[in-house]
């Protein structure tokens, strides 16, 4: 038996009956052998205890954090109706080759590569559980992706010089996932890498570039990458999706509450977010579908942002291999040996108007004067509209 997140197949639901629904439900139980961290104190008919700060929608039982520390309003926070680590992060990692799992090549993963160390992370297995505490090279990462919101974010854990586990709460803020960290128990906010709650309130963690790509394009990037294991411990049904049919842009976002969606695009548009100091740019995946190539300007930082084709929906049909194609876009700085390029799009490469060089999907010029430079990854993330609405209010949207 094993614990997930089920979401109502929607679509027949909606053509019967006219309403989008979804629920979240556990669908069985074993929580104290599969998750990993304490559930908290029990009552004596077996249901969680909780603490009354003010009518919360979460139990406080059992937990370790400073309550009184906190840089938003606790009510905002919602149970998702798992315990603490109900959805288990992984915690030791293990590696395969390119080619070792059966992974098929539209599936989406989370491409890392640090210190000539390529890795991917499937959204597969992501989708089951939402962190993995990893390290490459020197560097302590967090691995996240937070199905409800589709944002998949890669943070280094180092804060202050201590290296940090992260861990999931159970709970929800804005539909996205509230992470914890082991050794103070502070809660922290997936979307922002910000601690909300407890004695690290404020810090920040810092955000490492990553990519959302197919499996075939992490692949052909980098044969010799390595490809997270799905022997994680965990007994799940990785390659199929608990969120069937989450992605539909008829249905609203689960469990989003305290605040009013913005209206300037659909909930469930897929956006490219980038920030940039205190800024926040969102350029619509529709935009860039029909542009292919856009060069952009965050706050005096060019970019260039590539779509391409041939990675499909983590969150689609029941079957990850199955779901529509919905693209990949990679983002990198448009400024190489000591100037701004301006690209556009060349079968499958870029061009750029200044030299007339080509470039490769990994940001590699791979032909021309610039041959063998490389372009600077931008961090970025591809959340749905909703949550960069929810949390960031004054995103600028790109619109041409």
């Amino acid at each position: 038996m094993t614990t997930r997140r089920v979401l109502w197949h929607a679509k027949p639901f909606l053509s019967l009956v006219g309403v989008a629904v979804l629920m979240l439900v556990l669908a069985a139980c074993s929580i104290a052998t599969d998750g990993g961290g304490d559930d908290g104190a029990a009552g004596d008919d077996g249901s969680p205890e909780s603490v009354d700060l003010g009518g919360l929608d979460f139990s406080t039982a059992g937990w370790k954090t400073d309550f009184s520390k906190a840089s938003v309003p606790l009510t905002e926070f919602h149970s998702g109706q798992v315990p603490r680590d109900g959805i288990p992060p992984i915690d030791e990692p293990t590696f395969v080759g390119v080619g070792d799992e059966p992974i098929d090549d539209r599936e989406p993963v989370i491409a890392v590569e640090l210190d000539d160390i390529a890795r991917a992370y499937p959204l597969q297995i992501l989708t089951w559980h939402e962190i993995v505490n990893d390290t490459i090279g020197d560097t302590p990462l967090a691995v996240t992706f937070c199905p409800l919101c589709h944002t998949a974010v890669v943070f280094d854990r180092t804060v202050d010089g201590e290296e940090l586990t992260f861990g999931t709460t159970g709970n929800l803020r804005f539909s996205d996932l509230v992470m914890w960290d082991r050794t103070t128990e502070s809660w922290w906010q997936q979307f922002s890498g910000e601690a909300v709650v407890g004695e690290l309130v404020g810090e920040e963690l810092r955000e490492v570039p990553s990519q959302l790509i197919s499996m075939a394009d992490f692949a052909e990037r980098y044969p010799d990458g390595e490809v997270l294991s799905r022997e994680t411990g965990h007994d799940r049904p990785y390659g199929t999706n608990p969120y069937t049919g989450y992605d539909d842009v008829d249905l609203p976002p689960f469990a989003l509450r305290d605040v009013e969606l913005d209206g300037r695009l659909s909930p469930k548009a897929r956006v490219v977010s980038m920030q940039q100091g205190d800024a926040l740019v969102a350029v619509p995946f529709d935009l860039l579908e029909e542009e292919i190539v856009l060069n952009e300007t965050v706050v005096r930082r060019p970019v260039v942002l590539w779509w391409r084709e041939g990675t499909t929906s983590a969150l689609g049909a029941d079957q990850i291999a199955d779901s529509r194609d919905v693209g990949s876009v990679v983002v990198y700085e448009r400024r190489a040996a000591g100037r701004t390029l301006t690209f556009s799009a060349d079968g499958d490469a870029m061009v750029d108007e200044q030299t007339g060089s080509r470039w490769d999907a990994g940001g590699t010029a791979i032909s021309g004067p610039l041959e063998g430079t490389q372009l600077k990854p931008v961090v970025h993330d591809t959340p749905f509209w909703f949550a960069v609405g929810a949390f960031r209010p004054d995103a600028r949207i790109v619109t041409a």
